[in-house]
Parts: C-alpha cells; sequence; structure tokens
C-alpha cells in the first residue's frame, strides 16, 4: 500500500528537538515532508505575513527526510507546504509539535504549534497538535513517543468524523498512565507587564502572568493532566456560541 503523505511542522524552529523527536515517530507511519519555521515563533497564533516576502529552502536537517526552513509564522509554513511544494499532493495528516510546554485550555488560542495544526484543518485536512508539559530545551520525548504513534495511526485509519482538528497535550516524565478524550478547560492567563529600563534609559515591558483555571471539572484537559494522562481535546475553528443566537434576536426586531 501507498505510504500515507504526513507534512509535519511546529512553532518552535526547525531545530527544536521535540520536531526532531516527532519526524521520528511520523516516519514509521509514513512519508514524511517537514516545513516548519527558520527560528522560534511560540505564541504567534494564527498570524500569517502580508508586509514581507516569505522565503524556503530546503534544509538537510533530518537524514532521509525533506525538510524546509520558513522565514514565516507557523501558519505560512502550512499554507507553502500546501500550495508550494506538495502543490498537488494530497495530504493526509498534518502534525504540528512536538511544543516544548503546555498548550491545553485557552493557550490553544495563542498557540503556534495549534494554530498550524489548525490551518491545515481548515484546508480539509486531519491534524494533530502536539505538546510536551515541559519548556526545557532538555526536554525528555522518549516516554511520550509510544503514545503519538498511538495517536497519528489511529486518526490515519479512523478519522474522527466531526472534527478534523486534535489538541494533544503530554504530561512530563516517564509515568503517563494513559490518554483521556476530553473537553477544553475553562482557564485564563492573569497578565501583567513588569516595567524596566535598558542602558539608554528608554522604558520597556516585559509580559508575565499566571494560569489559573476556574473549572473544577474532571473531565477537562487541565485535570487530566493533573493526574498524569495525555488529554485529547478535539477542537475547531467555529467560535460561535449557539446558546447566545436566540439571547440576541431582539436585537433583529429593534
Amino acid at each position: 500500500m501507498k505510504k500515507p503523505l504526513i507534512l509535519v511542522t511546529n512553532d518552535d524552529g526547525i531545530t527544536a528537538p521535540g520536531i526532531r523527536a516527532l519526524v521520528e515517530v511520523m516516519s514509521e507511519i509514513g512519508r514524511v515532508v517537514v516545513v516548519a519555521p527558520d527560528s522560534p515563533q511560540s505564541g504567534m497564533g494564527h498570524a500569517i505575513t502580508m508586509n514581507d516576502p516569505l522565503r524556503i529552502h530546503k534544509v538537510d536537517v533530518f537524514p532521509g527526510i525533506e525538510a524546509w526552513e520558513c522565514s514565516g509564522t507557523p501558519v505560512d509554513c502550512v499554507k507553502l507546504a500546501k500550495h508550494v511544494v506538495l502543490k498537488g499532493q494530497a495530504i493526509d495528516l498534518c502534525v504540528s509539535g512536538i511544543n516544548h510546554g503546555s498548550n491545553a485550555s485557552i493557550n490553544i488560542i495563542y498557540s503556534g504549534t495549534l494554530s498550524a495544526a489548525m490551518e491545515a484543518s481548515l484546508e480539509g485536512i486531519f491534524s494533530i497538535g502536539f505538546s510536551l508539559l515541559d519548556y526545557s530545551f532538555e526536554a525528555d520525548f522518549e516516554p511520550a513517543k509510544p503514545f503519538i504513534h498511538r495517536i497519528a495511526t489511529r486518526v490515519l485509519t479512523s478519522p474522527p468524523r466531526a472534527c478534523r482538528l486534535l489538541n494533544v497535550n503530554i504530561p512530563k516524565g516517564p509515568d503517563i498512565q494513559g490518554i483521556r478524550v476530553c473537553r477544553q478547560a475553562d482557564a485564563r492567563w492573569i497578565e501583567e507587564f513588569q516595567e524596566a529600563r535598558d542602558p539608554r534609559g528608554q522604558t520597556y515591558y516585559w509580559l508575565t502572568g499566571e494560569f489559573v483555571n476556574h473549572d473544577h471539572g474532571s473531565d477537562t484537559d487541565v485535570k487530566a493532566l493533573e493526574e498524569g494522562y495525555i488529554s485529547v481535546v478535539p477542537s475547531g475553528h467555529d467560535l460561535t456560541i449557539p446558546e447566545a443566537i436566540p439571547q440576541l434576536f431582539h436585537l433583529q426586531n429593534e
């Protein structure tokens, strides 16, 4: 049988350890093509480049794997992969990551990792964003690999009918308890800006914050991760709140 074509991308940059681990796993499943940013693009969300030219260069980063580095955002990478690098070819799966750090709950909104996968899903491609709850450059991805293989294989063989995007977060450490399919927790960042002055006396600000979870449900991604489970959240791009529509009908009649 023909091997599935798998697009691999990320937001930490093409030389990040996480994408190397993801390429290793995907190479066991299908034909892999990598299109990833040439530098870290964390927190870029669904940004695209419009006012500057985009550049892509073929690179020899992963032995035996076709790989391209892109000057743009993670979403730019997916767009260029579909319309330039793999033009005319059917992409069976797009995987993004493995991100260094959590993309659970509200982080999906800010994440370049998940936005890249979401962009592919908008193009009709089944997509998965993988994140490990370890921000260290020396993060150990080995315990996660069998689970990543299992999830990706299952999406290829039995794709979900109701969505094309999965947000997968993996707890840190060797003692992963299993997988839970769950919902996104209702949590947010409480932010503040630290003010300081540079050597020239100019004021600058550094964004800091605290992640606060107000959702105590037992079926959330945050809860699953706290208990040592991988969280799998079926996700999408429709931001409509259907139950609010009847509450706003009065606007039509004013």
